[in-house]
């Protein structure tokens, strides 16, 4: 409820309290926030990822208006994630049967993992960027749809906004079980399964095995509070007992996750059930091996059980004989190519794609920074082998380009005349978002409504 009243306040309507004419006037406060990437369409799909991984942390003092939330540490996959929805976008744009003579613009923002840069992406997508939106308040919304976001929580305080004006939201990675609310959600949808069906499995894995006495870790939020209730309560009706059950939070006191390292250690069950966010097993995997926490067999969650950066020497004594349940992974044809391509070329002004290049070559376009080599700009992307060239194993990636598809038969289904769900003929300039939510769930194109 908080989040949904900061977000309100970024906004203030202004109604003439003077003369015959009572005019009402509604003007942006503070500056507009851009998207980092953008194209114009006839019909426009908003995308929110976590770009980056680190959020700054202004202090309030109440007194003073508070410092500008900024976003640092670039994530690769993350990033990745952006460009498939444009990739998937591209395709539909040169497609000749689906939308056809019909283009789909983007605007992509950086939730950055966090409630707070969350609402404030949310809020950009709604409104855009004009500082004043006209006489009234009444404008349609900026986009049609919205693509994310990478997580629960973020997700959650994006539906308390969008909801309100019935705007579709399709995440690729937001899984708690609490979003199958449809009374509370109406306007989400997903392309991957609620964690109410992840959970109950982990407890009949632990069963199968015949493990009874387990430990329970999850992360301090959404996924890892709902994930690991559901999977508590089925766990005993499998008759599986926890010993403890510690929750972490990369945002919490430093010396929590610490504290919830030795109460593993100190237990005496040899079986560890991680239901733990991507952002946080980095944390926990790091203490554990400056505890020298081994002998467990860990069982993990979606979010991290297949991560690449995890399976490394450094990691070995503790995950090795880790088990879990993995997303489907697939393919995507053209996608290769399409990253490949991407360069600050395309945008000399875009400081995401200066970024993304100083990330990926460990080189800087600004002269003897740091002891760095200069960014020449002609960098062969094909020559390196990270989180954002490599397709091989493409999961999340292909919920994105799901989530994208389903936006946009749903659009084209609208288009169509004389049916039972469309009597009478919508064009394109008369496209409202309510109309996509009918179409998504009267269809429910690639996208799981549980």
């Amino acid at each position: 409820m908080l989040d949904r009243f900061c977000a309100m306040l970024l906004f203030v309507i202004f109604v003439g309290a003077f003369g015959a004419e009572n005019t009402e006037y509604c003007e942006m406060l503070g500056d507009p926030v851009f998207p980092l990437l953008s194209m114009d369409g006839d019909i426009t799909i908003g995308g929110a990822f976590s770009i980056h991984s680190q959020i700054s942390k202004p202090s309030l003092s109440f007194t003073d208006v508070p410092e500008h939330l900024t976003c640092s540490r670039i994530d690769l996959r993350e990033f990745r994630f952006a460009q498939t929805m444009i990739f998937a976008i591209q395709e539909i744009n040169n497609s000749s049967s689906l939308l056809p003579n019909i283009s789909i613009g983007y605007k992509v923002f950086d939730s950055c993992g966090s409630t707070l840069t969350s609402t404030r992406a949310v809020m950009s997508l709604l409104n855009g960027q004009e500082r004043t939106l006209g006489k009234t308040c009444s404008s349609q919304s900026s986009v049609h749809a919205i693509i994310g976001a990478s997580d629960s929580s973020s997700t959650i305080v994006m539906l308390q906004s969008s909801g309100i004006f019935q705007i579709p939201v399709i995440s690729h990675f937001a899984t708690c079980a609490c979003l199958s609310n449809r009374k509370e959600y109406p306007s989400f949808f997903r392309t991957i399964p609620s964690d109410y069906y992840q959970s109950r499995a982990l407890a009949k894995l632990v069963k199968h095995f015949g493990w009874k006495w387990v430990g329970a870790v999850r992360s301090d939020n959404d996924y890892g509070n709902n994930g690991m209730a559901t999977f508590i309560t089925a766990a005993h009706q499998e008759g599986v007992c926890i010993e403890y059950s510690e929750a972490i939070s990369s945002t919490g006191p430093g010396g929590n996750v610490a504290k919830v390292v030795r109460v593993i250690k100190s237990g005496t069950a040899r079986v560890l059930v991680a239901f733990i966010a991507q952002g946080d097993i980095d944390i926990l995997v790091e203490e554990a091996v400056k505890q020298n926490l081994t002998g467990l067999q860990w069982v993990g969650s979606e979010s991290w059980i297949t991560a690449g950066r995890l399976a490394t020497k450094r990691y070995s004594g503790i995950l090795t004989g880790t088990l879990g349940f993995a997303i489907r992974k697939t393919k995507i044809t053209g996608l290769k190519g399409f990253l490949l391509q991407v360069n600050p070329g395309q945008d000399p002004h875009n400081n995401l794609l200066r970024e993304f290049w100083e990330a990926t070559f460990g080189c800087s376009f600004q002269s003897g920074l740091h002891g760095q080599t200069l960014c020449s700009g002609s960098e062969i992307l094909e020559d390196i082998n990270n989180p954002f060239t490599d397709v091989s194993d493409l999961r999340i990636s292909s919920n994105v380009y799901k989530a994208v598809y389903a936006v946009a038969h749903a659009m084209h289904n609208m288009l169509k005349c004389g049916d039972a769900m469309n009597p009478q003929c919508i064009w394109k300039d008369d496209f409202e978002p309510k109309q996509v939510v009918k179409h998504l769930q009267s269809t429910g194109i690639g996208t799981f409504t549980f």
